[in-house]
């Protein structure tokens, strides 16, 4: 079977040049191995996804060369496939509510430091703190009330348990992570705490729908930015629980802005449709980002 690749922006800004080497890399591996190139939209968040900034996606992507099989996936189109995978690891005890706020958490995380002579409270690979409530000890009757009041909730892996049920596990890179890591590398997904898979209001989570998307697709060979080499911790322990498939993963360089930071939505002077507009052509944007 050909290889099967993907570009999985999310619409809530308009592409730059980050964009730009993620899909232009993607789209060149699939010509070059005679694989397949797929576009998924994700679009879970509702609350910032629009659809002009969609529809840019598309003029963006055709503009720069790039061609995609068609239907598109989109995620906002797939909750029950997501909801039915939380149901399913709840039933297996591996899903628990927690109801405190993101204020109260922060408040938690405060009182932990202070209670521990400033050590500072442990961080995921992304730098927020680990969940610090004690919502798993909750009685089932008391969690039951909760959710019977309307109280606002999000759905936690039990990371304890869910390593316990997976055992060790590795993913094979072939780009490289933050620090040149590359070959076999070992998961750590303990390092993230008890990771929200879904809310309320949204019945999925980046970490759940990435990984149900890429097995409903057949994507084998997952291509993204350094900045979600530790995600794949997590990646990899939901195929493990869930029984899907495993692809390859390559993790490429960031771009950067002047300062060294990372690229964002909201700096115009990369976005694809101001140098566009200004007067680059996509062989100008293949050499902006360092590309034949």
């Amino acid at each position: 079977m050909p290889p099967v690749f993907r570009f999985a922006p999310s619409p809530n800004g308009y592409l730059h040049l980050g964009h730009a080497y993620s899909a232009l890399l993607n789209f060149d591996l699939a010509l070059r191995t005679g694989g397949r190139f797929l576009l998924r939209i994700e679009d879970i968040d509702l609350a910032r996804c629009r659809p002009e900034f969609e529809a840019a996606t598309y003029q963006d992507l055709a503009w720069l060369g790039i061609a995609w099989e068609q239907p598109v996936r989109r995620q906002s189109e797939h909750l029950s496939e997501y909801r039915d995978a939380v149901e399913r690891l709840t039933a297996e005890g591996l899903v628990y509510p927690s109801f405190e706020s993101r204020a109260e958490i922060a408040q938690l995380v405060t009182r932990r430091e202070a209670d521990a002579a400033s050590t500072p409270w442990p961080r995921d690979p992304d730098g927020a703190p680990l969940y610090p409530g004690a919502a798993k000890l909750l009685g089932a009757s008391e969690r039951a009330r909760l959710l019977e009041q309307g109280a606002p909730y999000a759905l936690r892996l039990d990371m304890a348990a869910a390593c316990a049920r997976a055992g060790d596990l590795t993913w094979t890179e072939h780009g490289a992570g933050p620090d040149g890591r590359s070959g076999v590398v070992a998961a750590r997904p303990q390092a993230w705490g008890d990771v929200v898979l879904a809310r309320k209001e949204t019945p999925t989570s980046y970490h759940l729908s990435v990984v149900i998307d890429d097995a409903l697709q057949g994507v084998t060979e997952v291509v993204r930015g350094q900045d979600l080499f530790w995600s794949t911790s997590v990646h990899r322990l939901l195929q493990a629980l869930l029984g899907l498939p495993e692809p390859t993963y390559r993790h490429h360089r960031l771009m950067l802005d002047g300062a060294g930071q990372k690229l964002s939505k909201s700096t115009a002077a990369t976005g694809l449709r101001e140098l566009r507009a200004a007067g680059s052509s996509p062989a100008d944007i293949r050499r902006l980002v360092g590309l034949p």
